[in-house]
């Protein structure tokens, strides 16, 4: 690992501590392997790789830490792929919004509240409150255009 997953890891631990939730362990094997694929990954491909270490390991054990993890906020879930990715900043509340090149793959994470205030605005006035939001973006990042 590098030390900014290693931050990440530790800031996984912390945050759990903080609030209280139950970190098991293979909810943080499935965040360590996401960090060490450093590219957003799919559920069977993470069980693949869990299975190396822990051969007994099922898709539900995946998808429940999938679950966990993405309810908390420290990973994203890409839906036009049905793929994950470790969210880069977990202790920001600000509104997501995932950049993914369509060449390469990458995902890069941009933060402002602009859009939010504005989509909340909208809901407002139908009587509709947002608890969460994510936009994904689709496009050629600066490596690959």
């Amino acid at each position: 690992m590098n030390i900014e997953n290693d931050h990440l890891l530790a800031t996984l631990d912390t945050l759990c501590q903080q609030q209280g939730l139950r970190l098991t362990k293979s909810r943080r094997e499935v965040f360590e392997l996401m960090l060490r694929s450093g590219h957003a990954i799919g559920a069977y491909d993470l069980l693949d790789m869990l299975q190396t270490t822990t051969p007994s390991a099922k898709p539900i054990t995946v998808y429940r830490a999938l679950d966990f993890l993405s309810a908390y906020g420290f990973i994203h879930r890409i839906a036009s792929d049905s793929t994950f990715v470790v969210c880069r900043h977990p202790q920001d509340t600000s509104v997501g919004q995932l950049l993914i090149c369509e060449r390469c793959g990458s995902v890069t994470e941009a933060h402002t509240s602009v859009s939010m205030q504005s989509l909340e605005a909208q809901a407002a006035k139908i009587g509709f409150k947002i608890n969460r939001q994510t936009i994904e973006a689709h496009g050629i990042c600066q490596h690959c255009g």
